[in-house]
């Protein structure tokens, strides 16, 4: 009997209980309404806005005065979390004429377009039409080093030599040179490889020019046709192209597409001709603009036309780790040992400077073009990736909203 009272009691306080709480449930629900959500949101609102404009006054602000110091003719682009910060030209893209540069002036991107080059052939690797494990010789029969592989080109593990000096030796150097003349030269001559296949690494741009001869092997068409079709028009990239010297029997003194390179050595500024070597494509030769390469930027953010875990492919290390290595390669992209997640690729070539930076751990992207053969050092440009060289202080910009 006391039992059963004692139940009964339970149960009445419990429902006293939930009887207050329900009688409570909208005035703190309101409460919690107008104070919480609603503010809240709008200070985070507030916050980033006043994040992203500090950021982008001090980034712009480093540009300018690196211009003023005459280490800087270019344009740049920073983005942060999938959105442009802030963006800038600063300089001219004809020291003659004295024409300013835009951010949709289009600059010779060098070794930068090795990323493109890889992208390429990731897009054939998604497709079926090779294995990263297939041997060269299955593209291209005649090619004399049998046991290269897609893998090792795409990581300079091929231990081939240099094409660049291979052509100096054996061709006349008025007269432009191809992809597939590269590839004859080879045969013909056969120059010895620094090491085995897979034993080492060693950057050298004949990789990247053999994977674009893949690329046109496959496809059947150029490899600035199939970057047109195939990765420039479908990624929105309509100011972007692969320069060739096809059809051309001689050197011009000037380069037609895109913003000239000049050489600035104190006040002697001259522009960079055309060159023999700029027939080959692959390891250098797109121009682009920098709002085009955040449109590259974003498709490998969100996984475009290859999706995000073949992507992954590109960010693996593609050599063991060992002492002396500064930073690690994957396809296309050099891996930077010291900081989380972080691809990036550097280009120099003829007149310009190309740096695209990805600190995809905090969705970080820099991208800087310059079209003079010497400027400021990388360094800068990483220092512009830290928050601790910025010394931003989101306390300070809290306690300014209230």
């Amino acid at each position: 009997m006391k039992k059963n009272n004692l139940l009964v009691i339970s149960g009445l306080i419990v429902l006293v209980f939930i009887i207050f709480i329900s009688g409570k449930r909208s005035t703190v629900s309101a409460d919690i309404k107008d104070f919480s959500f609603v503010a809240g949101a709008n200070i985070f609102i507030d916050v980033n806005d006043r994040y992203n404009k500090i950021r982008a006054e001090d980034i712009h602000n480093r540009f300018e005065r690196l211009h003023k110091r005459g280490i800087f003719n270019g344009t740049y682009l920073y983005a942060e979390n999938g959105r442009v910060v802030c963006e800038g030209a600063f300089g001219y893209s004809d020291f003659r004429s004295k024409d300013p540069l835009d951010v949709n002036s289009e600059f010779q991107l060098a070794s930068v377009s090795k990323m493109f080059t890889a992208y390429a052939i990731m897009l054939l690797h998604q497709e079926g039409k090779l294995q990263y494990d297939d041997t060269i010789t299955r593209f291209i029969p005649e090619f004399p080093y049998p046991s290269v592989t897609i893998r090792q080109l795409l990581t300079h593990r091929s231990g081939l030599s240099r094409y660049m000096s291979l052509a100096d030796q054996h061709w006349n150097i008025n007269t432009p040179i191809n992809n597939e003349q590269v590839i004859d030269l080879f045969v013909k001559y056969k120059p010895s490889p620094y090491f085995t296949p897979d034993n080492g690494f060693h950057y050298c741009n004949t990789n990247y020019a053999l994977l674009a001869s893949v690329v046109e092997r496959i496809s059947g068409e150029h490899f600035d046709v199939y970057m047109r079709d195939h990765v420039f028009n479908p990624l929105g990239m309509k100011n972007s192209f692969v320069y060739n010297l096809r059809g051309d029997s001689v050197i011009n003194h000037s380069i037609s597409a895109g913003v000239p390179g000049y050489y600035i050595r104190g006040r002697r500024i001259r522009q960079a001709g055309d060159y023999y070597l700029n027939g080959v494509m692959g390891d250098k030769g797109v121009y682009s603009t920098v709002e085009d390469l955040y449109k590259f930027n974003r498709a490998l953010e969100t996984g475009g036309q290859i999706s995000l875990s073949e992507l992954e492919e590109a960010y693996k290390k593609g050599s063991p780790d060992y002492r002396g290595r500064k930073d690690n390669y994957g396809f296309g992209w050099r891996l930077k040992d010291d900081m989380d997640s972080t691809a990036y690729h550097f280009g120099w070539w003829k007149g310009f400077r190309s740096y695209f930076v990805r600190d995809m751990a905090n969705q970080r992207t820099l991208i800087v073009l310059t079209n003079t053969h010497s400027g400021a050092s990388s360094t800068v440009y990483w220092d512009m990736l830290n928050d601790e060289t910025r010394n931003f202080k989101l306390a300070e910009i809290y306690q300014s909203l209230n």
